[in-house]
This record gives structure tokens, sequence and C-alpha cells, in this order.
């Protein structure tokens, strides 16, 4: 064994000399320390380590031609203090000193029982990677230093190793996601998830690891690798200079990815929208991009795809919202200070996501900065907000909180009209995020959030509404190929109405809705062509319909409430993402959702065959508490594919199915503070609908400009529309006045976004229709004649240019330009005189529409001086929303006047409307 070890040792310090017998040609003339390296580089396979900041005096002039690479390098440096070492295809270049790669005196002896080591020097063992013995993870912050992974041994064996670890802010700490991390010798690449967490197969041995951000300095990690390890990098911040094009691997994402129909925007994108008063809006900006449109100004909810409001999953931090606005719409419940990114997924749907139809919307916070205590705040016409973080225990554990409020009623006590003065509004929230690092291998993360909302107008009825959220997550890194998250939370949405206009009649109503949520997913990396994610969860759903209850000792109104609904929604699904070749890629995922209507209830019993009224009704049941009354299941599919036709050209389809347990009753056409949820029960089915894409996508200029077209079409079932005057809040019995309808939509979406240079945006422009047909007679009414109609929410064009022209680092203007089709509406077309009274006769459902709709906004943004070492950073917003003041519709009406029925015209924002912003930092 003695002799084993000699001979092990011998080669390896003979790497030297064999070094000596590669040739290389070579041709410098006053070249640098970069250009030799290139040169040699690429003729050989050594790898060179250098400091570039002490060779920036070095100057080579020199022609060789079949010399070794000591020859060429000796004759480099001659006369100067730069000197070289050579080991196992490693070049070390230094100033004044070279490295000492030799081996240390009895580095190979060995230890024979009942021995002591030689002259006190400890023997090297190779050890094996064991559950007792793992490497703790490299944190690797330096390009130029080689960083060992694994346990090291004697020998470096063949086969593969699997390296992990997480891509953090060198500033604050945070992870970096969507970072991609590319082996040049491989030519294989991965991205981190949104934990800032990869993981990759590199071959054993030496490797070079390219690291990517957007918006990050690009750089690199040298890599020794020994056997499984793991290895946390840390990116600085980029400035580049605004003339400057920076080609990246996050620019041909759109084009290498599966996923089709998703769209990512950081809060830099966000920022740049001018929005109405100025504050920043996550809404408002979604609804720019293509697809995506709102029935009006103002207006809360969005439509995707042709696709309710009701039929968006809205998750803030994996909680969900239910009413994602405050202050009439104007604003989005999201602060965007604490925001991080946004993403929409509408047409591939990840298979972890369920419960809707159109889309998933994920808004995520920042974990908060681990290293220092930074914090914000903004001074406006309507809000003020501010937010604080930093370190609870430098890089382990960090906090960031943040809230908003408003001081509108300054305002409206200021105008003349009395109506006006005698009204209020107001509204705040509050975020508080929590992360913490238990080790390498646990964290936990806590978010909590709360909003509140109330206005009265005219001294009349008070709203209120508001939304409760919490969440705690576990993650778990079972090894460098498997994690797992496993979280939980707690959600409530509640409403409510008073009015005090009449002692006699004065009332209060109450809804809300609780939920209990608990999932669990798995993310392996099988091998570097497959990832799989697995996992299950589960919605305790408890719902309160409404409540009318007397408010004071006056009040003669009688008490009238729903009773409570509570289900249990679950799911458990698979996915694995491949790619089956390096041009073809594909998505495979199956999500099984089951839905169970839970007592005490007790329902009606209908005449088999006919529709849901009150005259058919034959009978009715009593459940008791927990006991399953109706159960819906099926599953779910969810796939994509993409094909490269070359570097900057794609194209990809996909098909998903999906299902909605939960339904939305409103008489408007958007989310407003009097709507009703409803869940699925032994009469109202869920809804069901599928979607089928395709899409082509293409970058131009060195990949600066993405395009892309997609088109898809939509089928829709059970979704619900309503009778004839129907009553939807406070109905005992609402499967009697609501009829379930089938549709289709269908359409096409066109997108150029330009992020780099002065001018950068995006164009977007859609054509879509959604229409809705009941033409079965067993359900009930005919509507429409059974024909064909748009939904109310239906915009067949819609255009929107975002734009931003930076002068400089200090000077910016932005501008947002909106164009859609009006809206649907049913008008009063004629009248008519029957059984001895006048009445009116309306069009078809939908037929006409209101005036289409426009506007432009436009903002500058000036900041006073970009000092690295100032503590305070300033900036001011001024802008105009509306600027050509034009009157946008947002809904018409019909009063009868003087005999006459006369049609009037509601515009939320009919004037220009200019803002200004203070902004600090520290």
């Amino acid at each position: 064994m003695r002799s084993l070890y000699l001979i092990t040792g011998f080669l390896l310090l003979s790497i030297a000399s064999f070094a000596q017998d590669r040739l290389l040609t070579v041709n410098f003339q006053q070249a640098n320390v970069k250009q030799v390296v290139t040169a040699i580089e690429a003729q050989s396979d050594y790898y060179f380590y250098y400091d570039a900041l002490q060779f920036d005096s070095l100057h080579v002039t020199m022609v060789a031609e079949r010399k070794p690479l000591t020859a060429i390098l000796d004759e480099a440096f001659k006369n100067t203090p730069y000197k070289y070492a050579i080991n196992n295809r490693q070049v070390f270049l230094t100033k004044g000193r070279a490295v000492d790669v030799k081996l240390a005196d009895q580095y190979f002896s060995s230890v024979q029982a009942g021995t002591q080591p030689v002259n006190n020097v400890t023997p090297v063992v190779a050890a094996a990677v064991t559950d007792e013995v793992k490497p703790k993870a490299v944190e690797a912050l330096s390009e130029n230093k080689t960083y060992n992974i694994g346990i090291p041994t004697n020998t470096i064996t063949p086969g593969k190793a699997t390296v992990a670890g997480y891509v953090r802010d060198a500033k604050s700490g945070e992870p970096v996601v969507g970072a991609s991390i590319y082996v040049p010798s491989t030519q294989q690449g991965v991205a981190t998830d949104g934990f800032g967490y990869y993981s990759i197969s590199l071959p054993k041995g030496p490797n070079t690891l390219q690291i990517k951000g957007l918006g990050m300095k690009d750089t690199r990690r040298q890599l020794m690798v020994f056997s499984d390890g793991r290895i946390n990098i840390e990116m600085q911040e980029q400035v580049t200079s605004l003339k400057e094009v920076k080609i990246s691997a996050e620019k041909v994402a759109n084009v290498r990815s599966t996923d089709m129909g998703v769209t990512k925007l950081d809060i830099k994108s966000i920022k740049q929208v001018p929005t109405v008063f100025g504050e920043t809006d996550v809404l408002r900006v979604v609804l720019t991009l293509p697809g995506v449109q709102s029935v009006g100004e103002a207006s809360t909810g969005f439509n995707v795809r042709g696709g309710a409001a009701d039929q968006n999953l809205i998750l803030f931090n994996d909680a969900t919202i239910y009413n994602p606005a405050h202050f009439f719409g104007f604003f989005s419940a999201f602060d965007p200070d604490l925001v991080k990114d946004v993403e929409l997924y509408k047409s591939t749907i990840p298979e972890k996501y369920g419960g809707r139809l159109s889309s998933v919307l994920e808004v995520n916070n920042r974990e908060g900065n681990r290293k220092k205590y930074t914090g914000s705040g903004s001074l406006g016409l309507l809000t003020s907000r501010f937010y604080i973080e930093g370190p609870i225990d430098t890089n382990k554990t960090s906090f960031i909180f943040g809230g908003r409020t408003t001081y509108a009623d300054w305002l409206l006590k200021s105008l003349q009209q009395p109506s006006y003065r005698n009204s209020s509004a107001s509204f705040y929230d509050l975020n508080l995020g929590i992360s913490h690092q238990i080790n390498e291998r646990n964290q936990i993360y806590l978010s909590a959030y709360t909003s509140s909302d109330g206005f009265k107008l005219n001294g009349d009825t008070s709203y209120n509404y508001g939304n409760t959220n919490l969440s705690l997550k576990w993650r778990h890194t079972f090894n460098n190929k498997l994690y797992g998250v496993f979280g939980g939370g707690y959600d409530y949405y509640q409403y409510g109405i008073k009015s005090d206009v009449s002692a006699t009649n004065a009332y209060k109503f109450n809804f809300n809705i609780r939920q209990l949520n608990f999932r669990t997913d798995f993310t392996y990396y099988l091998n570097p062509k497959n990832t799989i994610n697995v996992g299950l969860n589960s919605i305790l759903y408890k719902l309160n319909p409404g409540s009318n209850l007397p408010w004071g000792d006056k009040s003669l109104v009688r008490p009238d409430i729903v009773p409570a609904e509570q289900a249990l929604e679950s799911a458990l699904y698979i996915g694995n993402k491949m790619d089956v070749t390096q041009n073809l890629s594909m998505s495979l995922g199956m999500r099984f959702s089951m839905f169970n209507y839970l007592g005490p209830q007790t329902v009606n019993i209908y005449a088999p065959g006919q529709p849901t009224t009150e005259f058919n009704v034959i009978g009715s049941k009593t459940y008791n508490s927990g006991s399953v009354i109706k159960t819906y299941g099926a599953p779910e599919i969810r796939t994509s594919i993409r094909y490269i036709l070359s570097e900057d050209f794609s194209v990809k389809a996909s098909f998903n199915t999906l299902r909605q347990y939960i339904h939305l009753l409103s008489n408007t056409t958007a989310i407003s503070p009097t709507d009703v949820w409803k869940l699925s029960d032994n009469n109202i089915k869920p809804q069901m609908g599928s979607q089928v894409s395709l899409g082509l996508y293409r970058n131009f200029k060195s990949n600066t400009i993405e395009t892309s077209v997609e088109v898809y079409y939509k089928t829709l079932n059970n979704y619900l529309d309503y009778r004839s005057g129907a009553k939807l809040v406070l109905n005992q019995n609402i499967e009697n006045d609501v009829l379930p309808v089938k549709g289709k939509s269908y359409g096409v979406e066109f997108f150029l976004k330009k992020s780099t240079g002065k001018l950068n945006g995006w164009l977007s422009y859609t054509y879509s229709r959604i229409l809705l047909q009941q033409n079965n007679t067993n359900l009930g009414e005919l509507i429409n004649r059974g024909e064909w109609y748009p939904a109310n929410y239906d915009k067949p064009h819609s255009v929107n240019l975002i734009g931003n022209y930076r002068f400089s680092h200090r000077y910016s203007i932005s501008f947002n330009g909106v164009y859609s089709t009006g809206r649907p509406i049913t008008l009063p077309i004629t009248r008519f005189y029957y059984a001895g009274s006048e009445r009116i006769y309306y069009s078809d459902r939908n037929q006409y529409r209101i005036p289409d709709y426009f506007r432009f906004d436009l903002s500058a943004t000036f900041e006073p001086n970009h000092r690295v070492n100032q503590r305070f950073h300033s900036s001011w917003t001024l802008g105009v929303y509306n600027l050509t003041g034009r009157h946008n519709p947002y809904s018409t009406y019909y009063v009868s006047e003087g005999g006459k029925v006369n049609g009037y015209q509601l515009s939320i924002f009919a004037a220009a409307i200019p803002f200004v912003n203070y902004n600090i930092r520290f």
C-alpha cells in the first residue's frame, strides 16, 4: 500500500513536467494578461487563475512557434515581477512570489496499527461521504479562487457529482431568482428557483461555472469537484451605462423555456409605468400584458383570455387574496416597495396550482436584507407608505415590515359639493415577513398581511372590507437532488355594510370567508435532463354567505341569515420537465383534484330532469356536521412542448384542463365589496374548462428585442349566469336564480418588448372573444333564445404601449397608452303597453357596447444623485394621469324621468389628474 501512495504522489508531482510536452504557437503585440490567457486556453486544456488588478501594467510582445507552455511564460514574464506555477492543468499567475504547488513532506505517510504519524504530520485518508461525514456548504466569494467541492481525496475518481446551493445578492443576502448557472465544458445549465436554489450534475475534476442573473453582474466560479457537495454563490448588482447592451441568458428564456403564456415582471419594470395618483400599482401593470383586460376604470378584478374576474387565483406569498384592491379599486393591495416580482400564468399553468379556470397571479415579497438595515418612505397627494428591513441575526435571520395608508378625507372635505364633504374614505395595509435559516438544510419563512378599507358616501351607508393572511413555510433539503417545501396558512376575507339613516330601518350586513390550507411540494432533480415535481395540497373552506341583522335598539329589521357552508378541496399532482433532445423539451403534468361539500346543511332535492326552481322541489335532506353531502373529482392535464428552430426562434404548444369549485355571484362586471362567493354543492356543479395554445417566439438584435405571437382556444362549462330578476344577496336557495351556461373563448396575442438601451418598454395587442350560451330547456329558461351572446366583459380589441426613456441616471420619463373596445351592455330599445301599463322592451343580451376606451399617462422621475456612500437617497415623481382628459365611460344607466327613459354615462376619471410623489430611501 505504501508503494501505491508513493507512485500516486510521483504522478501528481510530475504534472508540471508533463505540461512541457504541450507545444503552443502565439503571436502577441502589446497584449494584456487577458489576451495572453485567452490565446493559450484556446489552444490547450489549461485553466488560468489570476488577479487582473495585479497584471494591469503587463504588456507582452513576443512570437513563439510550437513551444511548451513553460517556455512561453518564461519569455512573457522575463524581467518582470510576475511568476507562475502549474499543477494538474491549472496555471496560477501571481506577482512577486510563485504559488507553491508541491506536496508537503510525509503527505502520503500511512498510519499502521499501533504507529504514530511521522514528525506530527497528520496523514490524509480518503473519506467516503456518508451521513456522518458531510462537507459543509462552501461560501464562494471570489472568481479567482478554486473551491473544493465534496471531501478531497488522493485521486479523482471518474464519474459525475451533484453540486447544489444558493445564489444570493452580495449586498442584501436575498436570493437571486432565475439566475442561470452554465458549464461551458459540458454545455449544460440550470436556473435558480424561487428560493435562489440550484442543483446541477458536474463531471468530477476541474469545472468552471458561469453565473448570470437579471440586473446582476456576470460572474464565474472555479471548482474542483471530488464528490457531491454544496456551494453558495454571491452576485453583485449590475450598474450599466445607458448605452451598454448586455446579453445574458435571461434574454433567451422566452425562447428556450417550455412555458407558454407566462410573464414575469420585476419591481423595477413595474415602477416605470405611470399610474393614477403616482402610486406604483402591480395590478395596473398586469393589465398592460397581452390577454389581460379589465371592464373599466378603477375596477378591481381583471379578465384573462375570456375568463371572469373570479376565475383568477391571486396568490400573495402563497396566501389567497379575494379582493386585491383598495380605495374603490384605485390602488392594488400589494405594497410596491416590498414586492420582489410578479408572475402571471395564463396558458401553461403549473400542475401545483389549481382551483381556478383562467390564470394564476403570483405576487412575492422580498425576504429582507440579511446584512444591514435599509428602508424607504414615500409621500403622495393621497397616500403615504414606508418600509424597513434588516437582519435580526446577521446572515441567518432577516425581517421586512411595511405599511401604507391614505388621508383622502381632507380632500373630500375641501370639495364644495355637500355630498362630497359628507363622505369619507380610508384604507391601510401592513406587511411583515421573516425568514430564518436554521442550518444549511432547513429554512423557515413567515409572512403576515392585513388590510382594511372603509368608505361612506354622503353620510348614509358605510362599507368596509379587509383581508387577513398568515402563511408559514419550511424548506428542507434532503440532499443535493431533492428538497421539499411544507407550508400552511390561514386566509380571511370579510366585508360589511351598515346603514342608520333611519333608526327603525337600521341594519348591518356581514359576509366572510375563511380558509385553512396545507401544502407540501417536492422537487427532485433526477438528472440534468429531468426534473420531477410532486406534491399535495388541501383547503378547508368555511363560508358565511351573509347575515342581515338589526343595528341599534330601535331597529325593526328582521334578522335574515343564510346558513354557513364548508367544504374540503384536495389535490395530488406530479409533473416532469424533460429535455428529449437538445432542441426538443416537454413538460408533462397531471393533477387530480377532489372536492367534498360538507355538512351541517339542509339541501333541497329537485325533480330529476327538471329545472332547479322552487316549483320543482320534491323534498329536502339534512346532513350532520362534517358529513359528506356531495363529492366531485377528476384528473386535470397540464402539458407543454417546445422546439427550438434556431438560437433565437422557437415554437411552443400547450394543453390544460382545469376545474373550479368556488363561484362569484355578482350583479357587477368587476369585483366589488357587495359580492357573494358560493361553494359548489349538490345542485351547483363545479366550473370546468380546457385550453389549447400555440405560440411562436423570436428574438432580434442579439436578443435585445423579444417578440411573440400566441393563439388560443378555450371551452367553459357550468359557468354561472343569472335568470331575469335574480336575487343574489341573502338568497336561501341561490340555485333557483342561477343558470349553468357553456362558453367558448378564442383569440390571438402579439407582444413586443425591448428591455435595454435608453428607450425600453413593450407593446401588446390582443384580439379576443368570449361567448356564452344557454340552450338547454331542462336547465331552465333560455338566454337570448338559446343563441350565443357575448359575456359582459367581452372586449375584442386591446392595445397597450408602455415606454420609458432615460436621459441619464438622474432623469427619465415614462408613458402609458391604452385602447380597448367598449364592453357589451343590454339597452332598452322600445316601449309598449301590456295589461294596461307601459313596459320596456330590451335588446338581446349584451347586443350593444359602451364607447371605446382610450387613455394616455405621462410621468417624469428626478433623482438628485447616485453616490454610493450617501446615507439617504431621494427622488421626485411628477406626472399626469389621463393626459387627454377623455371622458371614458365606466357604465351606462337609465332613469325614467317625466315619462321618458333617459340614459346616462358614468365616468370615473373625466379629467386629467396631475400627481406628485416624494420618495426617500436609506
